[in-house]
């Protein structure tokens, strides 16, 4: 388990529709993605995607693990533009940039 409970954490969640016609889409319409943030310092601790398969799931919160959401996700959406490179991107980020929104809707 992921070391934040000792910390002020959030749990945040989004979603987006995967394109029709991709590979991806035949198996599941959506993505979701849910984000666990150090409210103090507006960093992602833990995360966890809807794929069925895990090691898209465990990569993808590799590049997510230390990132901040307070910088309007401009390093985040750069990384994963540069090394998920699969169908279905876009739609990976737009539920991680649901989730930061969510966030920061309520952080407010």
């Amino acid at each position: 388990m992921a070391d934040h409970l000792g910390k002020n954490t959030v749990l945040t969640a989004g979603f987006a529709q995967i394109p029709k016609g991709t590979t991806l889409y035949e198996v599941s319409t959506m993505v979701g993605c849910v984000l666990i943030i150090d409210a103090d310092h507006d960093v992602i601790c833990d995360a966890s995607f809807t794929f069925v398969m895990d090691k898209t799931s465990e990569f993808l919160v590799s590049l997510l693990l230390g990132k901040s959401v307070a910088d309007g996700m401009q390093e985040i959406t750069q990384v994963v533009q540069e090394r998920f490179l699969a169908p279905g991107q876009g739609a990976v980020l737009q539920a991680i940039r649901a989730a930061a929104l969510r966030y920061h809707e309520k952080k407010l």
